[in-house]
């Protein structure tokens, strides 16, 4: 049994993206940091550092890209 899990082999790698990373993003995709789709910080998969406002990158496998990457705003 996982205790932890973002130990979990079906949970995909969350990372908290740091400002100029979080800028870079927004401005390959022309949005603002509210455009970009939610996720909940009591959500067990993220870092127990994220806060509201921050942006997580999430890398999951894909049949199609091998890797698919998205981007998520933490709300409460």
């Amino acid at each position: 049994m996982v205790d932890d899990v973002t130990d979990h082999e079906l949970v995909p790698e969350h990372t908290l993206l740091d400002e100029s990373e979080v800028e870079d993003v927004l401005d390959e995709y022309d949005i603002g940091r509210t455009d970009l789709p939610k996720i909940k910080r009591r959500d067990p998969a993220l870092p127990d550092d994220a806060e509201p406002g921050d942006v997580v990158k999430i890398v999951r496998d894909s049949r199609t890209t091998d890797k698919a990457i998205v981007y998520r705003l933490v709300i409460e």
